[in-house]
């Protein structure tokens, strides 16, 4: 019961409104809820803000390389700062069935449709699809058009991530001002509180 607990506490601190997490993760912020529900009925309405989730149902779980939900634990991420080698071994070592390139391929189950889809223009994500149900693509041009999607549309994160890592300074700039700002919001949450419950 910790992790929730802590996770709730990580919300309800920051008198969070809205909580952007994945379908797997809803129900830490019910919990939350509940939580600030059981507070605000024992202690006074409105002593703690009630979260909403936000979950972005096009990305609501985010395929992994073998088609299961991504997850580090898994093994079956895209790191988005991957090197292109490693990043092309990955996305050309997607396990793929036996279809012989002329033939149509299955189109519902595709890891790289699904990854595809998550980073390709719709007209290109709907040209794939067309060439799976007509046949005569193999499964590694599908990879190739994959990997490709993938390095153009982090290619502006990956340029902004090298500016940031030459500048350490910029890092530890923006981390200080984001804590003082989240200190002060967690400093009236406390404060708040501890009024409320008889601590302070």
């Amino acid at each position: 019961f910790a992790y929730p607990v802590l996770m709730a506490a990580d919300i309800l601190i920051y008198d969070s409104d809205i909580v952007p997490v994945g379908k797997d993760q809803k129900q830490h912020v019910e919990v939350t809820r509940d939580i600030a529900i059981k507070m605000n009925e024992t202690f006074g309405e409105g002593l703690l803000k009630l979260p909403t989730p936000r979950i972005r149902e096009d990305t609501a779980v985010v395929p992994g390389l073998d088609g299961q939900k991504m997850s580090k634990s898994y093994d079956n991420t895209i790191q988005l700062f991957e090197e292109l080698p490693a990043l092309k071994k990955k996305i050309m070592g997607i396990k793929t069935d036996s279809t012989p390139v002329e033939d149509p391929k299955s189109t519902e189950n595709s890891s790289i449709l699904a990854l595809y889809k998550l980073v390709a223009s719709e007209a290109d994500y709907q040209t794939m699809v067309a060439d799976h149900e007509r046949g005569g693509v193999g499964y590694g041009d599908f990879k190739k058009r994959l990997l490709q999607a993938v390095t153009d549309h982090f290619a502006p994160f990956r340029e902004r991530r090298a500016e940031i890592v030459a500048d350490p300074k910029y890092v530890d700039r923006v981390l200080a001002e984001g804590a003082e700002k989240a200190r002060a919001v967690a400093r009236k949450t406390l404060g708040r509180v501890r009024d409320a419950v008889g601590l302070g």
